[in-house]
C-alpha cells in the first residue's frame, strides 16, 4: 500500500505547527512561517517531499481552489456595483500600468519576441490574492481605506484572469519556440481562434448552467435538511467546474472562481461559506507551504544575477505604479506606503498564466520556471517589505506629523479611552461629550482621522494593540477603556494586551455576535455590548408596540429578554466546543427564557405605568 499521501501530510502539518508559532514569536507574518516550512521541507533544503515538486503543487492547487472559491462566493453583485469606480479605477490602472511598463523594460533591454513579453508582464502584473487578504486580515486592516483599496484591485486583477486566459490562444504564431511544455488539454491541437472561442464558450457554459441547473438542484438537496449532503454537493460543483476548465486548459482554480461567482447571489451563499470557512485558514496554509517548497534554488544558483534583478525591477515598477495610483486617488502618505508595499508582489495566478503559456508553446520551459522562481520570491519578500515598512519608512514617511502631534495632546490623560472611532465608537464618545465626560480617543485609520478633525473631534491616530501607545493615552491611571474596532479580531487583540498589562482597567467592549463574544468571555471580560443583540431587541420591542402591546410592557419584557440572554451565553461559551452540549444547551436556554418571558407578562406593575403610553396618557388626560 502506498502511503505517501499520508507521509507527505505529516510533513506538512509537522512543518507548519513548528514553523507557524516561531514566526509569530519573532513578530512576523504568519504567511512567512508557512513560506519557511516549505522552503525547509521542500526539494531543495531537506527534500522530505517529492524531488520533482508535482505533490506540492498538488496542495498548492487544491489550497489556491477553495480560495479561489471563497471569493467567487463573495463577488456579490450589489457591493461590486458599489465600487465600480475604485474596482475599474484602480484595478484597471494598477493592471495596464503595470504590464506596459514591464513589456517596455523587457522589450528594452532582453531579447524575447513580442508575444513572450506579453505574457511575462501580464503574468507578473497580478498580485497575490492569498497574501493580500491574509495580511489584511492579520494586521486587522480590512476596514481601513487600504484595505478597501487593495480589495478592489485584486477583485479587478480576479476578473481579468478569465478574459487574460482566454485572450493567450491568439498569441501562439510559428515564430514562438517550440520547446514549450506538453499539450495536456483536450483543445490544444485546435487553431488558436477556435481555442480562444472554446475557452469563452466554457466559461459562458458554466455561469448559465449553473444558474439554470444547479442552483435549482442545490435547492432540492436543501430540502433533505441533510447538512452532510448539502456541503458534497457544493464540493461536487467545485470539483466538476474545476474539471472542466481543465479539460480546455485552464486552471482548475479559475473553475473553482466560476463556481462561487454563480453561487454568490444565490440564499445559500452564507451556509457554504459557514461551511468551508474553518478550513480556508489550513487550506491558505498549505498553499503557502507549496509556494516555498516549489522554490528553485538551483535555477536560482545558475543565475542568481538576472533572476533577483528582475524581482527587484519588477518590485520597484508596481510599487511605482501603485503609489502613483494612491497620489491620484489622494490617499495620506501611511495608507498609500501600505497599499504599495503590499500589493507589490507578483502573484499565484502568474503561475496559472505561464503554465498555460507553456502548454501553448509561448514560452520556453526554462524561462517559465525563472519566471516562476521570480513569483515565488517575490511573494516570500512581502511580509518583509510590509515590516520594513512598519519599522523603518512609514515612522519618517508616513505618519510623521501625526505621531508628533499625537503624543504632544495624549498627555490630557482623561478617565475614559475610547479605541475605534467609526460609527460604533463615534456615537459612544458622542454621547458621553453630551453628558459632560471627556475621553482620549484612538483610531488606526489615519484618513478617518483627519476627517474626524475636519468635523471638530479631537482624535488621535494610533495602534491600540501597541503597548506604547495604550501607556501614552493614559491607560494606568485610567478608569474604563472603552473598545469599539470595527475588527473583531484587533478588538480581541487589544483586550488580551489590556487583560495582560492593565488588569484592573475595567474594560467594556463591542462585539459583532455570539461568535465574538464568546471569545471575549474566554479572555475574562464582563462587559460585552453585542451589536446584533440590542438592534435585534430594539426592533423586535417596537414590533410589540406595533401590533398594540403596551409600550412599557414591550420594553420590560425586551430587557429582561437582554438579560436572560446575556446570562445564556455565558453558559454557552463554556460548552461551544462540545456541538452536541452546545445544541442540547440552546434548545433548554430558549425553552426557559420563553417560560420566564411568559411569567412576567402576568406580573402587575403600577398604574402609572401607563405613562409610558402616550395615546393612554392622552385619554386619561381628556377622560
Amino acid at each position: 500500500m502506498d502511503n505517501g499521501f499520508f507521509v507527505q501530510a505529516i510533513i506538512y502539518l509537522t512543518s507548519a505547527i513548528v514553523c507557524v508559532p516561531v514566526a509569530k514569536k519573532m513578530g512576523l507574518s504568519s504567511i512567512l512561517g508557512y513560506l519557511f516550512a516549505g522552503i525547509i521541507i521542500g526539494p531543495f533544503v531537506l527534500g522530505f517531499i517529492g524531488s520533482e515538486g508535482q505533490d506540492i503543487m498538488h496542495f498548492a492547487e487544491f489550497g489556491v481552489v477553495m480560495m479561489l472559491f471563497l471569493i467567487g462566493l463573495e463577488l456579490d453583485p450589489y457591493k461590486f456595483w458599489k465600487m465600480r469606480k475604485f474596482i475599474l479605477g484602480m484595478g484597471s490602472l494598477q493592471m495596464i500600468g503595470t504590464t506596459f511598463l514591464v513589456f517596455l523594460l523587457c522589450q528594452m533591454i532582453l531579447d524575447w519576441n513580442w508575444q513572450t513579453t506579453l505574457v511575462i508582464a501580464l503574468s507578473l502584473s497580478l498580485s497575490s490574492t492569498a497574501i493580500v487578504l491574509q495580511t489584511l486580515k492579520e494586521k486587522g486592516l480590512s476596514q481601513t481605506s487600504m484595505g478597501r483599496s487593495s480589495f478592489a484591485v485584486l477583485l479587478f486583477q480576479d476578473i481579468a484572469v478569465i478574459p487574460t486566459l482566454a485572450i493567450i490562444p491568439l498569441l501562439v504564431s510559428g515564430n514562438v519556440t517550440e520547446t514549450g511544455g506538453n499539450h495536456t488539454s483536450y483543445i490544444s491541437d485546435f487553431a488558436a481562434w477556435l481555442q480562444t472561442l472554446i475557452v469563452i464558450g466554457t466559461i459562458v457554459f458554466v455561469y448559465f448552467s449553473g444558474r439554470l441547473i444547479i442552483v435549482p438542484m442545490l435547492r432540492m438537496v436543501a430540502k433533505t435538511r441533510l447538512q452532510e449532503l448539502f456541503t458534497a454537493s457544493a464540493l461536487l460543483l467545485v470539483v466538476a467546474v474545476s474539471y472542466l476548465m481543465q479539460l480546455v486548459g485552464l486552471s482548475p482554480a479559475l473553475g473553482a472562481f466560476l463556481a462561487g461567482v454563480v453561487l454568490a447571489n444565490s440564499e445559500f451563499r452564507h451556509e457554504l461559506e459557514g461551511d468551508i470557512a474553518p478550513f480556508k485558514g489550513l487550506l491558505l496554509g498549505l498553499f503557502f507551504i507549496g509556494v516555498g517548497a516549489s522554490i528553485n534554488f538551483q535555477l536560482i544558483i545558475e543565475n542568481p544575477l538576472f533572476i533577483l534583478l528582475f524581482g527587484a525591477v519588477l518590485t520597484a515598477v508596481k510599487f511605482l505604479v501603485l503609489f502613483g495610483i494612491g497620489k491620484i486617488y489622494k490617499k495620506s502618505s501611511d495608507q498609500n506606503l501600505l497599499f504599495s508595499f503590499g500589493l507589490s508582489q507578483a502573484g499565484e495566478f502568474g503561475f496559472v498564466i505561464l503554465s498555460f503559456s507553456m502548454q501553448l508553446n509561448i514560452l520556453p520551459t526554462i524561462l517559465a520556471n525563472q519566471m516562476m522562481a521570480i513569483i515565488a520570491l517575490s511573494m516570500l519578500s512581502t511580509p518583509f517589505l510590509l515590516l520594513i515598512n512598519e519599522k523603518w519608512i512609514d515612522p519618517y514617511f508616513g505618519v510623521k506629523e501625526k505621531e508628533t502631534k499625537k503624543h504632544d495632546d495624549i498627555d490630557e490623560h482623561n478617565e475614559v479611552i475610547i479605541a475605534g472611532f467609526g460609527h460604533f465608537g463615534s456615537t459612544i464618545g458622542r454621547l458621553l461629550k453630551a453628558n459632560g465626560v471627556q475621553a482620549t480617543i484612538l483610531d488606526h485609520d489615519s484618513d478617518r482621522v483627519d476627517l474626524l478633525r475636519k468635523m471638530g473631534f479631537k482624535v488621535y491616530y494610533g495602534d491600540a494593540t501597541r503597548l506604547e501607545l495604550l501607556k501614552a493615552a493614559g491607560a494606568e491611571d485610567a478608569k474604563l477603556f472603552i473598545a469599539a474596532i470595527d475588527n473583531p479580531e484587533v478588538n480581541l487583540s487589544v483586550v488580551e494586551i489590556l487583560r495582560k498589562h492593565f488588569p484592573n482597567l475595567n474594560i467594556l467592549t463591542r462585539a459583532r455576535n455570539r461568535v465574538d463574544a464568546y471569545e471575549l468571555i474566554d479572555h475574562g471580560v464582563n462587559k460585552i455590548y453585542r451589536e446584533t443583540l440590542y438592534t435585534a431587541v430594539h426592533l423586535g420591542v417596537d414590533a410589540l408596540i406595533e401590533l398594540g402591546h403596551r409600550k412599557y410592557s414591550a420594553t420590560r419584557q425586551g430587557q429582561r429578554f437582554i438579560k436572560y440572554d446575556e446570562a445564556a451565553i455565558r453558559k454557552l461559551a463554556a460548552k461551544r466546543h462540545d456541538k452536541m452540549a452546545y445544541l442540547a444547551t440552546v434548545k433548554d436556554e430558549i425553552e426557559m427564557q420563553e417560560q420566564l418571558l411568559k411569567n412576567d407578562m402576568h406580573i402587575n406593575f403600577s398604574a402609572a405605568d401607563h405613562a409610558w403610553d402616550s395615546e393612554h396618557l392622552k385619554k386619561e388626560i381628556v377622560g
